[in-house]
């Protein structure tokens, strides 16, 4: 058994992937969601330990609490500062790592093959565990800046603290000036996911060839990419990051790679309403 837990959680199509890869790999075995209270997060993670579960994907907004909640900490997740994978270990560890930075290259590589990290500055929306771990990723892959925009300047600074020169910090009425000669521009706020507000943004200042992706799938067409579609810019949509960093986390749970015998891509298509 494993799982995923946010607030909300009702969105996820987490379930939705990995019992599909159980299935197909013939394993006996469930893939839940769960949507603790903020107050219960630590006695649920307490609860689980000596393996009542293999291991838990975690969403917003509770990556960085989890991250702290870890008895072993993965590099990544150290350099990320949350983490997005917790593993139940039979002595009654807990092992955080995150898969998210790794999700995130590999969509671009999917649906951006002409991206390269190297190339130019990167525009992050945001300073959560979702920017931070995608701020990682792109330094630790050559980006030569990340440009952090939130409107907390606080907490994007402590991001840039963390991880370096290279991670520089905008507020939100700067943002044309951090899209200016960007490579790409990438969401990683909670605005346009449903039930949240749209993300408004005017892509005017980011060069035509710039990449735009939103981590945000449901919808999966957000208004942010529907905009950059339209101007004709390469998009990356959230989908793809799920699937990806999903991945080894499933080998994470059940100690084997998802079978590709499964088109995961396409049953969560079913579900967000475009049927093949």
């Amino acid at each position: 058994m494993a799982g995923v837990i946010g607030r909300p959680v009702r969105h996820s199509l987490s379930p939705i992937v990995h019992n599909a890869w159980l299935s197909a790999a013939g394993v006996d075995g469930v893939y839940v969601a769960l949507s603790p209270a903020p107050a219960r997060l630590g006695a649920l993670i307490d609860g689980l330990r000596g393996g009542a579960m293999r291991g838990l994907n975690v969403t917003l907004p509770y990556k960085e609490q989890a991250l702290a909640l870890a008895d072993q900490v993965s590099d990544r997740a150290a350099s990320a500062g949350a983490a997005n994978l917790l593993v139940f270990a039979e002595d009654g560890q807990v092992l955080a790592d995150n898969t998210d930075g790794h999700g995130l290259l590999a969509a671009f590589a999917a649906q951006a093959p002409a991206f390269k990290a190297a190339g130019g500055p990167v525009v992050i929306l945001g300073a959560g565990g979702a920017a931070r771990g995608a701020a990682a990723a792109l330094v630790t892959a050559g980006a030569p800046r990340v440009r952090l925009v939130n409107r907390t300047r606080a907490k994007a600074l402590a991001v840039a603290e963390a991880l370096g020169a290279r991670v520089e910090v905008f507020g939100w009425d700067e943002l044309d000036s951090a899209m200016t000669g960007a490579a790409a521009l990438i969401n990683a706020t909670a605005l346009g996911l449903e039930g949240r507000p749209p993300l408004e943004l005017n892509l005017a200042a980011l060069p035509q060839e710039a990449v735009v992706m939103d981590m945000v799938y449901r919808p999966l067409h957000t208004p942010l990419l529907i905009r950059a579609r339209m101007s004709g810019r390469v998009i990356v949509d959230g989908l793809e990051m799920l699937i990806r960093q999903a991945e080894p986390s499933f080998e994470a749970f059940f100690g084997r790679p998802p079978p590709p015998s499964v088109d995961v891509r396409a049953l969560a298509l079913a579900i967000l309403g475009f049927p093949a």
